[in-house]
């Protein structure tokens, strides 16, 4: 399949949107000039959608597609979805190799299920490696059902070059994007791609394909829900994609439960039947493709229940962008773009599926159109050059004897242009030495975003206005200083964490890193920076009624001394966050109990343990070893408490103004830590009376008022993106170190 005009456009228009997607291949490399994602005025496979609004539907998307996009003249690409079309994959006798044609035709009368007239039909030969045997593929679709795909192209003036099915598309896609999952015939890939009415089962191997539809998608969870809470399918859809904001999230989840079983059989039964027809070939992997794996939930149901990974795509391995390109939005839709992909790659020649499923008048048509330019355009130019060689020629001949003075010129200008061409390699050369430098500088930059966004992510998780809303107000006011308003809402009702210290050390494997002192200091009564909290529990004021004992620790998930098992080695970061918080119960704050499915009452360290539902997408990062307290340790203790306190938590009284004060703790002055906005003493003092003496209570002991606590979290994160150029670097006795001391969040 030649390219003509060094770009190609592919085009897939599904029950939802359409798809387009501009590719052009420069030394090598395929790149993305332009794509587009449409979405239809409504799902044309909805109830209550007659074939003459689908239409109509289809003919808008595609005229908004060529407002917003310059065609030009490239080549078009189109696909045809699965269920409109067949193909079959025959083993031919051994025959000679100009032979195979006519044994094609022979086997496509017998295996179409339609007048080979009435159809158009194409193969391909599917060599397999080390096999004696002939395998062909041979594809065919209806001419009525090929002539409604094509007629919107035809309404808008856009001429198609090559019509392929969606399966093959995505065979093309897996081949060249993912090599390393095909390398051999022994093991398989399977591509699910889950669209809004069919969902589409392609098996991919080295040299051989398999291709299963399943007629159920992303309609049948809105009908379920439609059913069960009598909507109509639009109101349905809605309630369908934003169900996991919703209230009633569990009611819809049940609902669509028997969908989720029964999408599970199909593809089970699928499987089972091509295992049980090839036992020696392994399935590897599942990659998850179509809008339907936006749905929450379904692709870790899928996972379980066939006990395969699945991966759902975040970008093309293979594929760059170009410089007019937005690569966030392209990225947003690359689980929409796998067939297109493919069909981009069948249009630039890199696809190993070729078949054309055209119809042949209007491929006949196009190559008679093409020559009759190519021979007009061929004879005009030969009369030109004709004409212009004999009138040259005679020129020549008349001024060659006058001109002996240009001809020197003429050959002094070449020099010139040699000694000229050769100062230029020269330069060319040392250009190179140069580019290296600046690279060698360059390299120091990499990966410089990767702290900012670890501290963003962990602070992202603290109470605020979106993780607590019913303390909003408190927020707004802390965030503008209006300690007024603040003052409104009793202290110890208020839940906010203030971290006044973090630390993060890169390591190269977090399972075998072990924490370290770090600037996170503690401060003795003198003001003075006191040892690094240990990491033994045993060091904690066990009378606080925070504090966390062995029996909370296991209750939780953390075992004191549990073993590390088979980890697998994984860069990542050891993260110390310390700070403080005036709320009453501040394990409430950090990780609450039996919370697990309800995200409105998670804590700081419950969000933590749940980073891809709290930041926006997949995180980057993954909490590592929650069970571990050799990977996870949480310590808490009363301000003002026994155990030293880290630096940064309140501000302290001056000694003038102890010197002056009635508080005392066994009768001799201590300490006093304010807020430093609001003023409120926030350590742990002893009360008195209105003669300055301490309170006693009726065994003779002194009134304590315990007021805020403070924590100290350490912790390993494991970044998931790490290269393989960092992995193994940095140690706990050598981190890649990097820290910083935060005051006043």
């Amino acid at each position: 399949m030649a390219l003509t005009t060094g770009a190609v456009w592919a085009i897939d228009i599904g029950n939802n949107s359409l798809k387009a997607l501009h590719l052009s291949i420069a030394g090598g490399v395929v790149e993305v000039i332009g794509f587009d994602n449409i979405q239809h005025g409504k799902i044309i496979s909805g109830s209550g959608v007659k074939p003459s609004e689908r239409d109509e539907l289809v003919a808008l998307s595609l005229r908004r597609f060529v407002e917003q996009n310059d065609v030009g003249k490239d080549e078009i690409i189109i696909s045809v979805p699965s269920k409109n079309s067949f193909a079959r994959f025959v083993t031919l006798p051994p025959v000679e190799r100009k032979r195979i044609p006519e044994i094609v035709r022979f086997e496509a009368a017998q295996q179409i299920p339609f007048d080979i007239d009435d159809v158009q039909w194409d193969w391909q030969v599917m060599e397999e490696s080390g096999s004696p045997e002939t395998k062909v593929g041979i594809f065919a679709i209806r001419n009525d059902v090929v002539g409604v795909e094509l007629a919107p192209f035809g309404g808008e003036n856009l001429q198609v070059n090559y019509v392929q099915m969606a399966p093959m598309a995505l065979y093309n896609y897996i081949l060249y994007d993912r090599p390393e999952l095909c390398r051999s015939d022994k093991q398989a890939v399977v591509v699910l791609n889950i669209g809004a009415e069919n969902t589409d089962l392609v098996v991919c191997t080295k040299s051989t394909v398999w291709q299963r539809n399943i007629p159920m998608g992303g309609n049948a969870f809105t009908k379920a829900i439609a059913d069960t809470f009598k909507l109509n399918f639009q109101k349905a859809e809605k309630l369908k994609r934003t169900a996991a904001m919703s209230k009633y999230a569990r009611q819809i989840f049940q609902a669509m439960r028997p969908v989720f079983a029964d999408l599970a059989s199909e593809i089970q039964r699928s499987l089972g039947f091509y295992t049980n027809s090839t036992p020696n070939v392994k399935l590897s992997r599942i990659i998850a493709l179509g809008g339907g794996t936006k749905m929450r939930g379904l692709l870790k149901y899928l996972q379980q229940t066939f006990q395969i990974p699945i991966e759902r795509p975040d970008s093309f391995k293979r594929l760059s962008m170009g410089s007019d390109v937005s690569a966030v939005k392209f990225h947003d839709s690359v689980c929409d773009f796998g067939v297109v992909y493919g069909l981009g790659l069948q249009g630039l020649g890199l696809g190993r599926m070729e078949s054309n499923l055209l119809p042949r008048s209007i491929s006949r048509s196009m190559a008679w159109k093409a020559k009759a330019r190519s021979i007009t355009m061929a004879a005009c130019l030969l009369l030109v050059v004709s004409l212009l060689a004999f009138g040259r020629g005679v020129l020549d001949r008349v001024n060659y004897n006058s001109k002996q003075s240009i001809r020197q010129k003429n050959e002094r200008v070449v020099q010139d242009a040699r000694e000229a061409k050769n100062n230029v390699e020269s330069h060319k050369s040392q250009g190179e030495i140069y580019e290296a430098t600046i690279q060698k500088k360059f390299d120091l930059f990499k990966y410089r975003e990767v702290l900012p966004e670890l501290f963003e992510t962990i602070i992202s998780s603290l109470p605020n206005e979106e993780n607590n809303p019913d303390q909003k107000e408190l927020y707004r006011a802390f965030a503008d200083g209006d300690v007024k308003t603040i003052l409104q809402t009793p202290r110890k009702e208020r839940k906010q964490i203030f971290i006044t210290g973090m630390s993060a050390y890169f390591v190269g494997d977090v399972n075998s890193a072990k924490f370290i002192e770090d600037d996170l200091r503690a401060v003795g009564r003198a003001g003075k920076a006191a040892p690094t909290i240990s990491a033994d529990i045993s060091t904690v004021d066990t009378s606080s009624p925070w504090f966390y004992p062995d029996e909370y620790l296991e209750e939780v998930g953390i075992v004191p001394g549990a073993g590390t098992g088979a980890a697998k080695s994984a860069a990542g970061f050891l993260v110390t966050v310390i700070g403080y918080s005036p709320y009453k119960n501040i394990g409430e704050l950090l990780e609450p109990l039996g919370v697990e499915n309800d995200i409105d009452k998670w804590g700081f360290v419950t969000r933590l343990m749940h980073l891809d539902d709290v930041v926006d997408g997949n995180s980057p990062f993954e909490l590592y070893g929650k069970g571990n307290i050799q990977h996870f340790n949480l310590k808490i203790a009363e301000v003002g408490g026994v155990v030293d306190m880290p630096i940064g938590i309140g501000v302290s009284e001056s000694d003038a103004a102890k010197a002056a004060g009635t508080v005392s703790v066994n009768g001799v002055n201590k300490e006093i830590w304010r807020d430093p906005m609001t003023n409120e003493i926030i350590s742990k003092f002893v009360e008195v009376d209105d003669d300055g003496k301490p309170k006693i209570d009726r065994y003779g002991r002194e009134i304590v008022a315990i007021n805020d606590h403070w924590f100290r979290l350490d912790a390993k994160f494991v970044w998931r993106d790490a290269p393989d150029e960092v992995k193994g670097l940095g140690t706990a006795g050598a981190p890649g170190a990097a820290g910083m001391m935060l005051d006043g969040f």
